[in-house]
């Protein structure tokens, strides 16, 4: 497994739930911001040339403001250095307003095969609350375009907002699955620290309705054949996001753009890459270097494993023992405690399948404290 990650750093608007790296400018120069990532492209190109590249996800911020022309020249770019995998996932996200849904067919043009649209919500007042710039009706129309444009879509949900009932919820799941093509990604909300609902003093559901909204949703999904194969992803066989499946089952991939993260094999050790975080610091050094790299770490054996454990229990099928030690050269259950294994097991957290290390259905819903005793 092989993936090119591209982070467009930019939006319209900053949402007041949102702690990514996104920033709102008076202006984008789309001509430099091409330049710049293909510079930092070839910089890692360089350096991996030769691999076959199984998926391409570009992520914000909002990339749907990015010019088709930079995802075209992206794509070409990396065609240059890696071999494009014959059922090559290129994913892009995209906001539903009615400006960004009119650049769909240029995307497409220009080599995306998969879009992921961030609808958050059908309810107008709740998608004012969250800050979103579209409305419910721009939602079903940019799926609408985006289903007769791509073969592939997915789009966002955001639950447990301020206030939310369980009879509200399953509304919006019913909307969800009336509209959805072959994938949903469902995030409950979380207030995170430097956010202005954060600042704000804004609180989501109660823990006990969130929980509550959990399980609502995993009943009816599963019930519709879109069971979780992911914590918040939901998906019909077959269809589930291959880009996400290379960080989630420990592949190597090639993060580009500010603040973007990378992780890289190089000689039976695995490398960290870090990107600048703000967005004129990183153009300066690609400016300067030729590339827009902070820092390049090695991941220590344990550091490596903890990283495997946190992200491959997320999976309904969990960790497939033999096939990670294989990819990643780490032995998982030598890096865990076996002792607090078993006894996860015996209280239906955990299982054992297979050469399979699982999270169980209850045991994903306290992934968390799991992982804190898990690791030895």
């Amino acid at each position: 497994m092989f993936a090119l990650y591209v982070h467009w750093p930019f939006c319209l608007k900053k949402c007041p739930y949102c702690d990514f790296n996104s920033h709102v400018p008076t202006v984008i120069d789309q001509d430099l911001w091409r330049d710049a990532l293909i510079r930092d492209l070839i910089h890692y190109g360089e350096e991996t040339k030769g691999r076959t590249l199984t998926s391409v996800f570009f992520g914000g911020g909002t990339p749907s403001l990015m010019s088709a022309k930079t995802v075209d020249a992206v794509l070409a770019t990396a065609a240059r250095y890696w071999t494009l995998g014959e059922n090559i996932e290129i994913s892009l996200e995209a906001n539903p307003t009615s400006t960004e849904a009119r650049r769909f067919a240029d995307y497409k043009e220009a080599g995306i095969n998969r879009l992921s649209l961030g609808i958050q919500s059908f309810d107008d007042q709740v998608l004012a609350e969250l800050g979103r710039q579209h409305s419910a009706q721009e939602a079903r129309r940019a799926i609408a375009i985006a289903q007769r444009t791509f073969a592939r879509t997915s789009f966002d949900l955001i639950y447990a907002t301020p206030g939310q009932t369980p009879a509200h919820w399953r509304r919006q799941l019913t909307q969800a699955l009336a509209l959805a093509s072959d994938h949903l990604s469902l995030y409950q909300l979380t207030i995170e620290s430097g956010t202005r609902f954060h600042r704000d003093g804004k609180k989501p559901a109660e823990a006990d309705t969130a929980a509550d909204l959990y399980d609502l949703t995993q009943e009816v999904l599963g019930a519709a054949g879109m069971p979780a194969y992911e914590i918040s992803n939901h998906a019909r066989p077959g269809q589930e996001c291959r880009h996400n499946l290379v960080y989630w089952q420990g592949g190597d991939y090639v993060g580009i753009g500010p603040g973007a993260h990378g992780r890289l094999q190089v000689a039976d050790k695995t490398l960290a890459t870090h990107q600048i975080h703000g967005p004129e610091a990183w153009l300066t050094a690609i400016s300067r270097c030729g590339h827009g790299t902070a820092k390049r770490r090695k991941l220590s054996a344990r550091d490596r494993a903890e990283e495997l454990l946190i992200l491959g229990l997320r999976l309904s099928h969990g960790i497939d023992l033999a096939a990670l030690e294989e990819e990643t050269k780490v032995a998982l259950l030598d890096h865990i405690d076996t002792t607090q294994l078993q006894l996860l097991k015996t209280h239906d957290f955990m299982d054992t399948t297979d050469n399979h290390l699982i999270a169980t259905e209850a045991g994903r819903a306290r992934l968390n404290a799991l992982i804190g005793k898990l690791i030895a």
